[in-house]
């Protein structure tokens, strides 16, 4: 009884402490939310009156651009608060995941571990960086340059909060190692900073091949592992304070371009919850639902349908598979060959405006935006024909399809022109926003306010699907932190960058590209492997930011048209992102269709393989890309 009585009376302060710790966890999400989801409601309000006074009134409002700049950092950086909060921040599992449950539980602590060791160690520079933009003013508002740079230290410590009410809860074990390899590594770096100094460039392999390699590897998110490693970079072998890193990753978080990131994701939310998706889904397979692989092909318009909508891939499966998987399995379609149908699909439409993936090149490389997007859609459109001549051919030829799968029926014609008339208005939502860019009603960067408010009407007036007030803060919440995990990877690329940069990095891979044998179709040819590669360890968009401002000048300089290299570039990403074991998008088309990543190992081999034929016959016929310009 004393000994109970003993446990009961010392485990109580604990009881307390992890209680009270609950409670401000719960606080600090529910304050970063609100602020999140005030930022991103309070730029689609901006961005949708300046259309509206610009295009309807003729009257500009000189200040609106200002203002959405300044909302958008601080959307930033509550919205990658927001992802530590939700653990949204890209990584690589495809090595942890391979782990004991003891390994994958330190590998955990790890990646919050050194995600807290970032935003502490940019803390004070950020408030450095807050006290030197105080001296800038806006000139339409007059505000000073502080209140737009103290997103940066609020993001950062309402981040690392975060990140320690989050380590409260491993193992101290766990915990005490890895702040001992933290420690461990910052001491080695430090003691070596002589030599590797000396080293010069010979330093870069030290720490962006092997120190972000093995951060990567061992599961610590993307936008962290670059930037640990450029502010190691930095400290261990030049005098440049860390502020310079903070000024980097603001500029290449605040391009206006990149404001449409967050206005895409929120309209393919919308899309999917308003029913926008399903009654697309539905027109097509009363369509062409009953010929020979007649449902892959309604997946694949699907999927190039609300690719023009929602610019993410994740969103387009999410909006296209739950609608047609049971529909294909009833008639037979094996598993294994819906998921790789599905991956294989989200790579084709990459390239399909409004592509996140081309709003990202846009911000980097200066190329056109408009330009950029009246090119992608061929390309995706060959690639599709590509897929459908493989689904004819797959179609029968699944020896697991069940006998008893019903005959498909062709559907009355009156059935075809009722499901049209419904899908009439969901239709149209691909052509408004491309006629609101190509009119000049709105930039690319406010189009996607035209789509929401569109998708709202027909959802509210029309649909009448799932969307509620209950089920707008979700999606607001959801658009703040994946907005948030983009735009933090972009910024730390941009940082990565600089610093490859000022080591004489980028000049000596210019000139060795430069000599690549073949001339421009061997440096295509090479781009094509390099960002199969790059695709499948890094994603897409860290990929494209951090590379594509070294290799386009090149590409510039050989001759190749600078639109048509990034179709090719951002295609080639694309089967690397979809292509296992390491393509991360390839897992989330296995989590949404609810199948084993090891059902489609075997089968998806012979569409990616398939599409990169596609993806060679683009890069030798440049017209496919750049025709319509």
């Amino acid at each position: 009884m004393s000994a109970a009585h003993n446990l009961e009376v010392h485990g109580t302060p604990f009881e307390h402490g992890a209680q009270h710790e609950r409670t401000v966890e719960r606080w600090l999400r529910r304050v970063v939310e609100l602020l999140a989801a005030a930022a991103v409601v309070a730029e689609v309000v901006i961005l949708f009156v300046g259309i509206v006074a610009r295009a309807v009134f003729h009257q500009p409002l000189i200040w609106s651009d200002e203002l959405a700049s300044t909302l958008f950092l601080w959307l930033a950086m509550l919205g990658s608060a927001l992802a530590v909060q939700r653990s949204c921040h890209m990584r690589l599992t495809f090595f942890v995941s391979r782990l004991s449950p003891r390994g994958q539980a330190w590998a955990e602590t790890l990646a919050v571990g050194a995600s807290a060791a970032f935003l502490a160690m940019v803390l004070h520079p950020a408030l450095d960086y807050v006290q030197d933009q105080a001296f800038a003013q806006t000139p339409a508002l007059g505000w000073s340059g502080s209140v737009r740079a103290l997103a940066i230290p609020v993001g950062c410590a309402a981040g690392l909060m975060s990140c320690a009410l989050r380590l409260a809860r491993h193992d101290w074990r766990d915990i005490a190692g890895v702040i001992s390899l933290i420690a461990l590594i910052a001491f080695g770096c430090y003691l070596a900073a002589a030599p590797l100094t000396q080293m010069g460039q010979g330093a870069l392999l030290v720490f962006f091949v092997g120190f972000l390699g093995a951060a990567v590897v061992a599961g610590v998110p993307i936008a962290f592992a670059f930037s640990l490693a450029t502010s190691a970079y930095l400290l261990s072998t030049t005098s440049t304070p860390l502020s310079v890193v903070v000024g980097r990753m603001d500029e290449g978080m605040s391009t206006l371009i990149l404001l449409a990131v967050p206005m895409f994701v929120l309209l393919g939310q919308l899309v999917h919850v308003t029913g926008v998706a399903r009654v697309m889904v539905a027109f097509l397979a009363a369509l062409v639902g009953h010929v020979r692989g007649g449902m892959s092909y309604v997946l694949l318009g699907a999927m190039l349908l609300v690719s023009g909508i929602s610019g993410s891939k994740t969103a387009d499966m999410a909006a296209v598979a739950p609608v047609l998987f049971p529909e294909m399995r009833k008639r037979g379609m094996a598993d294994g060959e819906l998921v790789s149908l599905l991956a294989a699909s989200g790579a084709m439409s990459e390239t399909i405006p409004p592509s996140l993936v081309l709003i990202a090149i846009a911000s980097v490389t200066g190329i056109s935006i408009a330009a950029l997007f009246t090119a992608g859609i061929l390309p995706a459109i060959v690639l599709s024909l590509v897929l459908g001549v493989v689904a004819w051919w797959r179609a029968g030829q699944d020896e697991s399809a069940p006998e008893s799968s019903p005959k498909p029926v062709r559907a009355p014609w009156s059935q075809v022109g009722r499901t049209f008339v419904i899908a009439l208005p969901a239709l149209l939502l691909p052509v408004l926003i491309r006629s609101a860019v190509v009119e000049g009603i709105a930039t690319a960067t406010e189009v996607s306010t035209i789509g929401i408010a569109y998708s709202l009407a027909i959802g509210l007036l029309i649909y009448r699907g799932g969307l509620t007030w209950k089920a707008m803060m979700p999606m607001l919440l959801q658009t703040a932190a994946l907005s948030g995990a983009i735009l933090f990877i972009v910024g730390a690329a941009c940082a990565m960058g600089w610093a490859l940069t000022q080591s004489g990095f980028s000049h000596d891979l210019a000139e060795t590209m430069t000599k690549v044998p073949g001339g421009a179709i061997g440096f295509l040819l090479v781009s094509i492997v390099a960002f199969i590669v790059l695709g499948s360890v890094l994603e897409g968009i860290p990929a494209i930011v951090l590379f594509g401002p070294l290799l386009f000048p090149v590409a510039h300089q050989l001759g190749i048209n600078e639109v048509h290299y990034a179709m090719v570039v951002v295609l080639a990403m694309g089967l690397g992102v979809f292509a296992p074991p390491f393509g991360l998008c390839y897992y989330a088309a296995c989590i949404i269709g609810e199948i084993s990543p090891e059902a489609g190992l075997k089968r998806i081999w012979v569409y990616l393989g398939m599409l990169f034929l596609g993806l060679i016959a683009i890069a030798f016929v440049p017209w496919i890309s750049t025709g319509f310009l």
